[in-house]
């Protein structure tokens, strides 16, 4: 009986053996193939998820840009940007989406049409304008030194250019004296920039004094309209009810 009992266990053992040293080898196999594929995969998928971020899953103009409350019905969260901005840098909000709507007719993607050499050769673009609010290379780099350069914070988002359009006006309201409820003016520090508008280099281009004026029409005209409707989107998520979100 005791030698069968020794005889059993060493059996026992024995078959054991085997099966740790197969499941030991499964687990340095998938070790391995994590280290050389993981990264690369990794990186295929933020790849793919930042392409359908910033670029596929970018939304579409508005189908009546004329007005803003069909514009914040389509784009609620766009109001939601408008009014942080406007909070946080004291442009109003049809200000904002009035110069949007003249800098890129809400595109995301956006950029000025390119030259063309020997009149048929698509060739470079005019300015680096981009996005939204058509904000510059230069002046965005500002901007993102003086907010943070995030990673994903770029001109294609509706959020953060409204937020550029309001630091910029915030700008020219602190250094040139613009007084926020001046579209026209505000505009015109905006395309000429403020070096620009302190030596009125406006004055010599009619073309952009008119553009100017039209952005404060639409302004005035967008600011109306917001009066007769803004209450729905200050009540528009779950858990936003009248009178605690008035």
């Amino acid at each position: 009986m005791g030698s069968g009992d020794d005889s059993l266990v060493g059996k026992l053992w024995t078959r054991s053996r085997p099966r740790k040293r197969k499941r030991q080898t499964r687990r340095d196999r998938w070790r391995s193939r994590v280290k050389w594929y993981g990264l690369p995969v990794l990186g295929l998928i933020i790849g793919t998820w930042a392409t359908l971020r910033f670029s596929l899953l970018a939304p579409e103009p508005p189908i009546n840009p004329n007005h803003l409350c069909e514009i914040f019905r389509e784009h609620t969260i766009w109001y939601d940007y408008a009014k942080d901005s406007q909070e946080r840098w004291g442009t109003p909000i049809a200000t904002q989406m009035a110069f949007v709507y003249y800098e890129s007719s809400f595109r995301s993607h956006a950029r000025p049409p390119r030259t063309r050499l020997w009149g048929f050769i698509p060739w470079s673009r005019p300015t680096t304008a981009y996005g939204y609010a058509q904000a510059l290379d230069p002046a965005w780099g500002e901007y993102l030194a003086a907010n943070g350069d995030g990673l994903f914070t770029v001109r294609t988002d509706m959020e953060y250019a409204l937020d550029f359009v309001g630091w910029y006006n915030h700008l020219s309201h602190r250094q040139l004296g613009i007084p926020f409820h001046s579209p026209r003016q505000l505009y015109l520090a905006y395309h000429e920039g403020r070096g620009g508008y302190a030596r009125k280099s406006f004055a010599r281009k009619p073309s952009i004094t008119a553009l100017a004026s039209r952005v404060q029409s639409r302004a005035f005209r967008y600011d109306n309209q917001l009066k007769s409707c803004e209450q729905e989107f200050q009540c528009w998520r779950w858990y936003q009810f009248w009178p605690f979100c008035g």
